[in-house]
């Protein structure tokens, strides 16, 4: 059956569906960036709590600012704005639901002046995002905004027709400021450290360029809490969607997959209000830092130990990764003898019970979660996810080789040839760059190590972590994946 609100009640009753119609609801909050991850969390928080009746004003309305959000609306519109949220896992913990907490979904192609009127409109209390950890415009290497991309210089030159996240953002803000309109909180709901703090930077930066007395008036009146978001979410396949058929009987044209896993802590510093999120499982609090790094180093820096490696093996899954024992051995040796240390306490959080838990998480054959999203963006996500614990242990003077090994994994990737001769794209959108570094073999060491905006400095002075990269590098050419894995386990 067709999902959408005529069908609704006409639907199993193995999904649970919405207790609250779309008439009784009201935007107040605009999302950039409508992607899974979104869909499967902040929306999901939200769906939860207007099923209690309450907070029924803080609908929310998606942003698309690029052109593959097309597809993306209409699919939505399609189906009056719901989707199925299909929860996998290996157990009998899942609950999937039917989400009805986006009622509408602008696109910038379409009429960028009426996605700045609803950024500007009084009721939008809170914009999100989720554009990705490249997406701030931020200089990993020295930390600086980058002024001189080329949407960045358009926007500066066309302020009235943006294309740029900041540029959109600086013209509603800048409608909200001279209409006497209270700002709103730019709360991002990415992957990233400290991803308020960075938002703010960003923002503050282009505003700077732009004009100076809005500057001011954002950084005195703009709130950019920082928040920690998890739960495992893959890209939705053709495959997910013939499942939800067979198995509830849905035909959804964009379902969302995830696992049953859920966690959201966020810092409770608003400028205008916000749902009662904390009723429905969000934890608020004075400061996510703990949190962002106990999840950053564990989980994401765990996922990339083990994706690169496992997609040079021939896995296409994380599952498979995690059902061959070398890597689980792996995995937990570098979460407990190369993280862990560098953690500080978080409260309520077992680390032990943490890190057993990922382990779980990342078994789960059910969800079927991809390497290749796992590996996607390499060249802004080890900057965040590895290099941070690389730097620590360099200070340290400790082991460096099962932390080198996540770089030296993730340079024979870059060649787009596994093991077994199959060949791949590299999904990164500095592919190009990323894979000329490591095009001549010879230069492999001195080229990818010097590149400062994902390595920084320390590394590539590191004589030792050199030497432990060149170690890892030869033995994966030489022995590959297993026999590295063995070899290093044992040493």
């Amino acid at each position: 059956m067709k999902l959408d609100r005529r069908n609704l009640a006409s639907l199993t009753d193995k999904v649970a569906k919405p207790a609250y119609l779309a008439s009784q609801t009201r935007h107040g909050i605009a999302h950039i960036g409508v992607g899974g991850f979104h869909r499967a969390h902040q929306a999901f928080y939200t769906d939860a709590l207007m099923n209690r009746g309450r907070d029924l004003d803080w609908s929310i309305c998606g942003i698309g600012l690029r052109d593959e959000d097309r597809k993306v609306r209409d699919d939505l519109a399609s189906q009056d704005y719901l989707y199925t949220l299909f929860e996998l896992g290996d157990g009998d913990d899942t609950q999937s639901r039917i989400i009805g907490s986006i009622s509408d979904m602008l696109l910038a192609e379409d009429s960028i002046q009426a996605v700045i009127e609803k950024l500007a409109s009084p009721g939008i209390r809170i914009v999100s995002l989720t554009i990705t950890e490249g997406g701030y415009c931020i200089d990993d290497s020295s930390g600086e905004f980058m002024s001189a991309l080329p949407q960045i210089q358009h926007d500066l030159a066309h302020p009235d027709s943006p294309r740029s996240v900041f540029g959109v953002l600086c013209a509603a803000l800048a409608r909200r400021r001279a209409n006497g309109t209270r700002a709103f909180t730019l709360m991002s709901c990415d992957n990233l450290p400290h991803n308020g703090a960075v938002a703010r930077k960003a923002l503050l930066a282009f505003a700077a360029l732009s004009d100076i007395g809005l500057h001011d008036w954002i950084g005195a009146h703009v709130s950019f809490p920082n928040a920690m978001v998890d739960r495992i979410t893959p890209m939705t396949s053709n495959a997910h969607r013939l499942q939800l058929h067979d198995e509830l009987g849905i035909d959804d044209a964009w379902p969302v997959v995830c696992e049953p896993f859920i966690q959201w802590v966020l810092e409770d510093k608003f400028a205008d209000g916000r749902p009662a999120w904390e009723t429905v499982g969000v934890q608020l609090t004075d400061d996510v830092t703990p949190y962002e790094e106990m999840k950053i180093k564990l989980l994401n820096g765990s996922h990339l130990a083990l994706t690169y490696l496992g997609f040079l093996k021939g896995y296409r899954f994380v599952h498979e990764t995690m059902n061959d024992p070398l890597f689980v051995a792996y995995m937990r040796a570098y979460m407990d003898k190369d993280v862990t240390a560098q953690l500080a306490p978080v409260p309520g959080i077992d680390l032990e019970a943490y890190k057993n838990t990922l382990v779980q998480r990342f078994s789960n054959q059910a969800i079927a979660d991809q390497l290749e999203r796992v590996c996607s963006d390499g060249s802004s996500k080890l900057p965040k996810f590895t290099v941070p614990t690389i730097n620590r242990l360099i200070a340290d003077g400790a082991e460096l080789k099962r932390a080198a090994l996540v770089v030296a994994a993730w340079a024979l990737y870059l060649k787009g040839v596994d093991e077994n001769g199959q060949i791949y794209a590299i999904p990164d959108p500095r592919a190009a760059f990323c894979q000329a570094l490591v095009a001549d073999d010879a230069l492999i060491v001195q080229r990818l190590l010097s590149v400062e905006e994902v390595f920084g400095s320390a590394i590539p002075r590191s004589a030792e972590f050199v030497a432990a990269f060149e170690w890892c590098l030869n033995s994966l050419r030489d022995a590959g994946v297993s026999k590295t894995l063995e070899n290093l386990l044992h040493s």
